[in-house]
């Protein structure tokens, strides 16, 4: 269910704004992004798993609360973020 090590340095890599950056709100989103698609695929054959289902709920509200402040704070990062992870259709 959860990332490893090397797939969480990858994304961190991928999205870091700078060198040694991984609390930016764009590496955030990116691994809760990676952490949700993990349990989605989790849910396909455990669908009885409601403690878990709880845990993705609070991880999707925490990933829009990080979209909503970045929306607010850097339009344009917002656009960028959300077109390399395929977030809005």
């Amino acid at each position: 269910m959860s990332i490893t090590i090397e797939r969480k340095a990858e994304v961190i890599q991928a999205h870091a704004r700078s060198e040694g950056d991984t609390g930016s709100a764009e590496v955030q989103v990116a691994i809760l992004s990676e952490r949700i698609s993990n349990l989605t695929e989790h849910f396909k054959t455990h669908k009885k798993d409601n403690h878990s289902r709880r845990g993705l709920l609070k991880m999707v509200s925490q990933r829009r609360r990080l979209l909503d402040h970045l929306k607010d704070t850097d339009h344009g990062r917002y656009a960028a973020l959300i077109q390399t992870l395929g977030l809005r259709r």
